[in-house]
């Protein structure tokens, strides 16, 4: 069996519109010696019924890991997803999230021992989102401020996300004040690394849920490197009906108790005790 470089996480839940622009992203990089895993949270026929049809059309090797929809449950369904993959090295991003032509490329290229790649995402706004198409993508234009800002974008700062330039990224990532951590929109890591914590703790529902594991990964030696202006995608614009002020609360107390006692592992990830 052939060596594949990266396993592509791609969560979602009830998003076949914006699924399709995604992996329709992943179908373009310029490097194909990886796998796509969808993390699918419970979706329904619909989703299903895409990512057959995707697999169909791509020469790339597509899991879809389902579980059944019991809320949000996006840290249970991850870690299927890690025991599914089939390399060494794991890379997560959300499936309302276009990566750009590089993306997979770029995650290898900056991959070093002992280290994770902490990415960022430029935010869309809601009428640039409804533009988007696979030709757009095809063209690369979603990453292209001029066509961006044509379409209504929100002239920002915030555009230096989509340098192309490689020495200017490079220098934006050692000038950010921005931390590096595990946000799972765009995060790279070896696989032996997560396994090493036990995966995602399945207590956390919406809100930093991503942030604790990557917290027990620091506890345990895994050094984040930051690649936010290197490692480019694009977040389609939706609400998130999902937020809860409780369930905020709940995750911030796990998150206080993984800092104040320095964890290294949960008794509530991939294995159970």
């Amino acid at each position: 069996m052939k060596t594949i470089d990266a396993s592509v996480i791609i969560s979602t839940y009830n998003q076949p519109e914006w699924l399709s622009l995604v992996l329709y992203s992943y179908s373009i990089q310029t490097t194909s010696n990886f796998e796509i895993i969808v993390a699918d949270d419970g979706s329904d026929e619909q989703t299903k019924q895409l990512i057959e049809a995707f697999s169909t059309q791509t020469e790339l090797k597509v899991i879809h890991v389902w579980q059944e929809d019991n809320g949000f449950q996006k840290t249970k369904i991850l870690n299927k997803a890690i025991v599914a993959s089939n390399s060494d090295y794991l890379i997560f991003t959300d499936g309302d999230c276009i990566a750009r032509r590089d993306f997979v490329e770029t995650h290898l290229s900056f991959r070093r021992k002992k280290c994770a790649l902490s990415g960022g995402y430029f935010k869309l706004d809601e009428s640039v989102s409804n533009a988007i198409t696979e030709e757009v993508i095809s063209l690369q234009n979603c990453f292209n401020k001029d066509w961006l800002i044509a379409q209504g974008q929100t002239k920002s700062f915030k555009f230096n996300k989509l340098t192309k330039s490689k020495s200017k990224a490079q220098f934006l990532n050692t000038l950010t004040p921005t931390k590096a951590t595990f946000d799972g929109m765009n995060v790279s890591c070896y696989k032996a690394d997560i396994l090493a914590v036990n995966g995602f703790d399945e207590r956390m529902q919406y809100g930093a849920e991503d942030r604790e594991v990557g917290e027990r990964m620091m506890n345990n030696g895994i050094k984040f490197l930051q690649v936010r202006y290197s490692a480019i995608c694009v977040h389609l614009y939706h609400e998130r009906p999902y937020k809860n002020v409780d369930i905020r609360k709940k995750n911030e107390a796990i998150r206080k108790e993984t800092k104040q006692s320095n964890a290294r592992f949960t008794d509530f990830g991939i294995i159970k005790k």
